[in-house]
């Protein structure tokens, strides 16, 4: 009877052990669940080394950027290139391809000659020529600064003789500007005789260039007075003139 009765109260005792055991075991899973929310870093890394594929992937998607931000990198880097490629490309073609180095530059006193001839219609008129004398093209650009002998200051350009389009001399041509040296009806002040005359060009970006090119004049000289100003450099002579 005590032999049944020992038996029984062992098996009893190794089921709650057991169960104890099993009770221990499921806590510890819980706990370290609870610890893995709290401190997911730890639990990625730990997962790390078994879940390579997956980290890769999800170090693809920060591999994906940084991949990403290099292939911008590179591609502004390359379109920074191209784009200086394409300002050298385009500044190689236009000095290639532009008017200067295609044939026509701007009329100078190197690659023309310049003569000054009295009219007798208008009154009181010079007629400016410009021959282009050299083997390319050139463009006469704005109007003449003319320095005559005593001049305090360039004398102003009339604003109504402006051409639609800038002169453009081929080898050979000439342009012209008229010059009004003083009042027809005596209404002009500070008169004088001159004998000097030179001549400055303007360049594309309409700056007076250089120290000038002496242009002869009449023996005795010609008349100036305070209503001295000039054309355009223009085409035409009669344009010029009128």
């Amino acid at each position: 009877m005590s032999d049944t009765i020992f038996r029984r109260r062992t098996a009893l005792l190794a089921a709650g052990l057991a169960a104890t055991a099993s009770l221990a075991l499921t806590a510890c899973g819980t706990e370290q669940a609870a610890q893995d929310r709290s401190n997911p870093a730890a639990a990625d890394s730990g997962a790390s080394a078994t879940v390579t594929p997956g980290t890769s992937g999800a170090s693809g998607t920060s591999g994906a950027s940084g991949t990403d931000t290099g292939a911008a990198a590179s591609g502004t880097d390359k379109a920074v290139t191209v784009s200086k490629s394409g300002r050298s490309s385009t500044a190689a073609k236009g000095s290639t391809g532009s008017k200067d180095s295609s044939g026509t530059v701007t009329c100078t006193g190197a690659n023309t000659e310049v003569t000054a001839q009295t009219v007798t219609r208008p009154l009181n008129h010079l007629l400016l020529a410009v021959k282009n004398t050299g083997s390319k093209t050139c463009y006469l650009y704005g109007y003449p600064a003319l320095n005559f002998q005593d001049a305090q200051a360039v004398p102003p350009v009339d604003e109504d003789s402006q051409p639609q389009a800038v002169t453009t001399l081929r080898p050979g041509q000439s342009g012209y500007a008229g010059v009004r040296l003083s009042a027809a009806d005596g209404s002009g002040s500070g008169g004088y005789t001159a004998k000097t005359l030179k001549v400055i060009f303007q360049n594309r970006a309409l700056d007076f260039v250089g120290s000038g090119v002496k242009v002869a004049l009449p023996a005795k000289g010609v008349w100036i007075d305070s209503s001295l100003s000039t054309t355009y450099w223009l085409a035409d002579p009669q344009d010029a003139l009128n």
